[in-house]
């Protein structure tokens, strides 16, 4: 049979899938991944229902299909202990189809590349992996165009403050017709909590590997020190503003000295002390200062319509309003031309397992609330 459009296509794939309860393939199985499948779990004995069945479990290394939220549970232990090499970009022979949904728990840019592929068969995506939207500049915009072609739903509210409504905020607006002018803030809740603990005494260091094992960083946390993972982000709320903002054309400061930078993933934890003395240096300094360290991203828009961008570490006085959080909080401000004279500032905690799961499983619940 014939379609004329990719409209009717779409239509279609979610006719030929209707018949079937949808299934759910979580990639990543790690704390964000145990932490949604527990709150997946818990949604399920409350007697929920419309949500997909949870199918698949994968991660890099293996992939293993289940029945249940309590199987998947048992399961986690198993696949993450696996020493096999088939990972989670194998299981599409698994039968997902049209109406099927893959949430993203990964850091993967092999797991991010193929959204817009999933997104154009009519599988919905929902997404903590930044490398998507926050990768280059016609990925994201093939992203767009595949939710159009497949009629599939896009969730990305745990890729920029870990479900806190940054990203909707900036949509909401732009759809009442309202236009960004900038956004600035702390946009890392690793690297918050890193410089709220830090004090100048303790290595620097160690900070960073309890936050590592929190949960709160990256596994390579050398992602969030060199600013890449604030740059993925602000090119996620740039996007989101309707600006085309290519990831060259944001400045980054990285914490991250040159040895670390080039240094073997298994070397990392060994070379982390290198950051202690350039770390205590700047804290000293802030200090005489009256001020604190605060790792800032942000953009402005110029009248003419040009961009700057820029992400690093500064010392801000200690009445800045981006000063006020604590912990893993971010606080981003957003100024448009409805929030001009004062802008609107949006506090939250920004990292943690368990806020990213929740965010996660919000996404899951609105796609599914929509169809």
């Amino acid at each position: 049979m014939s379609v004329a459009s990719t409209g009717s296509v779409a239509v279609l794939r979610a006719q030929d899938a209707a018949w079937r309860r949808p299934r759910l393939a979580l990639l990543g199985t790690g704390t964000v991944g145990r932490a949604f499948v527990a709150r997946y779990g818990r949604l399920m004995r409350s007697d929920a229902t419309g949500l997909p069945g949870l199918a698949l479990l994968a991660n890099s290394r293996e992939w293993r299909e289940c029945d249940s939220a309590d199987e998947a549970a048992v399961l986690l232990d198993e696949v993450n202990a696996s020493a096999q090499a088939c990972g989670s970009t194998d299981f599409d022979a698994e039968g997902f189809a049209a109406g099927d949904l893959v949430v993203d728990a990964t850091a993967s840019a092999d797991v991010a590349s193929r959204h817009a592929g999933w997104l154009a068969r009519g599988i919905h995506v929902v997404s903590a992996n930044k490398q998507g939207n926050g990768g280059a500049l016609d990925a994201a915009r093939a992203i767009v165009a595949a939710q159009r072609e497949g009629a599939a739903g896009y969730g990305d509210a745990a890729t920029v403050g870990a479900g806190l409504p940054l990203i909707r905020s900036i949509r909401e607006l732009l759809r009442g017709g309202d236009r960004i002018a900038s956004v600035e803030g702390v946009l890392s809740g690793s690297l918050a909590w890193l410089l709220h603990h830090y004090d100048g005494v303790r290595p620097f260091s160690g900070l960073v590997r309890e936050a590592r094992e929190a949960g709160y960083t990256e596994p390579d946390p050398r992602i969030d020190l060199s600013g890449e993972d604030v740059r993925r982000k602000l090119l996620i709320l740039a996007r989101a503003a309707g600006l085309p903002l290519e990831a060259e054309a944001v400045r980054v400061e990285s914490l991250v000295p040159g040895v670390l930078a080039r240094a073997d993933a298994e070397q990392v934890d060994d070379l982390l002390q290198v950051l202690d003395a350039p770390l205590g240096e700047r804290f000293a300094r802030a200090r005489r200062e009256g001020a604190r360290l605060c790792f800032v991203g942000g953009f402005v828009v110029a009248a003419d319509g040009r961009i700057d961008a820029k992400v690093g570490l500064r010392e801000l006085p200690a009445a800045h309003p981006l000063c006020a959080g604590s912990g893993t909080d971010n606080r981003v401000a957003i100024r448009s031309c409805r929030y001009d004279a004062q802008p609107l500032v949006i506090q939250g905690p920004g990292a943690g397992a368990e806020v990213t799961a929740a965010a996660l499983l919000d996404d899951v619940l609105a796609i599914f609330a929509a169809r």
